[in-house]
């Protein structure tokens, strides 16, 4: 099963934003997050429909972050993607005759559905204000180590 990347990607994206005073044309997203504008396009399209972006046409025109990072959280953007996967790993039937099967599924699903109810609820307590400021406390930890 492949990996669903969109959740760090479009943080990655969103904290890049955070750091520009006008908007960021979704070339220049793709650039940083290793992509297609076209997929950039698509992705931040969620967080459009969700209130988080907006988005502009023409020469000026660009995403913009329009929600208070304050209020943001990892789990709002989670939901806002569609809530992908949070595992790759999973059944290899859902309803299988083997009882062999049946008990292993069983076993992966009561604990999957608790590291899933677990990650969920940490998702809800982290911001997009928490990570911009991590973000800063490293690029200035960074800085000082250059000079």
């Amino acid at each position: 099963m492949k990996r669903d990347s969109r959740l760090s990607s479009v943080l990655h994206a969103l904290l890049h934003m955070t750091e520009q005073d006008g908007p960021v044309t979704s070339e220049a997203l793709a650039e940083c997050m290793g992509t297609h504008p076209v997929v950039v396009r698509r992705t931040m399209g969620y967080l459009r429909d969700a209130g988080i972006v907006t988005s502009g046409r023409g020469h000026a025109g660009g995403w913009r972050i329009q929600a208070d990072l304050d209020t943001v959280t990892l789990r709002q953007l989670h939901e806002a993607l569609g809530e992908p996967a949070m595992f790759a790993i999973g059944h290899h039937d859902e309803a299988p005759e083997c009882l062999v099967e049946q008990a292993v599924n069983a076993a992966l699903e009561g604990t999957l559905a608790e590291a899933e109810a677990l990650l969920l609820r940490r998702f809800s307590e982290i911001t997009l204000a928490d990570l911009a400021a991590d973000f800063a406390r490293r690029h200035a930890a960074s800085r000082r180590k250059r000079t």
